[in-house]
């Protein structure tokens, strides 16, 4: 059996950052409807160099593997933080469909969600973004921005990073740290290793997308502050067990009715931001639904592409 490859460069090419936008907003209001269907995420340890994480998702009439992992000190070596690979198959008849690059999977839903939060939990009238990680995700982050119009700031502590991503995206670099944590919009992308956003320090009607605590041993907020503002995720599940949200859950800092998911406020089941001076933060562990509406969007699109096919 013939099965298409999409390799990184295939899935950049079959999808664009506004058609990952409108894909993942779709499958966050599937998933909120129960039409799609998400088994928790499997962390698999290999600490202290980084995880592996499998990740299933059915739904639209296909179901999806993704194996992932995440070695943050990767780079060091030569070789990406993320890599893996996603199976899409037929939920009719289990047939394998498509196997795809996952890193690219990932950079375009990562960058897909922290918009599409923006678009939807920021004040109408924000009018600066800021970027904070320079890396793949990072870099995918800002180009999603970029293509819903809005201008970008990026900060990386590495600044030769900072400016090569602005270099090649035609972004803006950040005066600093300080300067791009007082944005309108905030999209942190970075290892989590340490807090960016301290007690108090974000400023009413802001907004932050916090992409880069994914997993438990991360976080880019103290929990106190995050507790402070208006909080929502992508899901409680596994945001709660394995996001910035575990640290203040852990704490006893926020409960379930604290936390509104994206999918509910996107449905007009929740309320979003309720006035311009209510200040809100996303927290991303990125969903496997999210890699299915990627993989999914690339597929349809198959046909148009030259791509390698591996016979199994």
């Amino acid at each position: 059996m013939a099965v298409p490859l999409f390799r990184a460069a295939d899935v950049y090419e079959a999808v664009s950052p506004e058609r990952a936008l409108e894909a993942v907003r779709d499958a966050f209001v599937a998933y909120a409807r129960e039409e799609w269907t998400m088994p928790p995420k499997v962390y698999v340890p290999a600490y202290p160099a980084g995880d592996f994480r499998a990740m299933p998702a059915h739904g639209g009439g296909f179901a999806l593997l993704k194996w992932i992992s995440s070695f943050p000190g990767n780079p060091s070596r030569g070789l990406p933080t993320v890599m893996g690979t996603v199976l899409l198959s037929d939920a009719s008849c289990g047939r394998l469909l498509a196997l795809l690059d996952a890193a690219s999977l990932t950079a375009l839903r990562t960058g897909a969600a922290a918009a599409l939060a923006a678009e939807t939990l920021a004040r109408p009238d924000a009018s600066t973004v800021a970027v904070i990680g320079a890396g793949v995700n990072g870099k995918a982050v800002a180009r999603t921005f970029l293509a819903r119009g809005r201008r970008v700031s990026i900060f990386d502590l590495d600044a030769e990073r900072t400016q090569a991503a602005a270099e090649e995206l035609d972004a803006d670099v950040a005066a600093s740290e300080e300067d791009a944590l007082g944005a309108d919009i905030v999209a942190t992308v970075t290892p989590g290793k340490h807090v960016l956003f301290r007690e108090g320090s974000l400023r009413a009607g802001q907004h932050v997308s916090l992409m880069g605590a994914d997993g438990p041993d991360k976080c880019e907020i103290a929990a106190a502050e995050l507790a402070r503002v208006s909080a929502f995720c992508d899901d409680w599940g596994q945001a709660s067990h394995a996001g910035d949200l575990a640290h203040a859950v852990e704490a006893g800092l926020l409960a379930r009715e604290d936390v509104t998911e994206i999918g509910a406020v996107l449905t007009g089941d929740a309320p979003g931001r309720r006035s311009a001076t209510e200040t809100t933060a996303f927290d991303s562990t990125g969903l496997a639904i999210q890699d299915l509406a990627i993989a999914l969007a690339a597929y349809e699109v198959a046909h148009e592409l030259d791509l390698l096919q591996v016979d199994l």
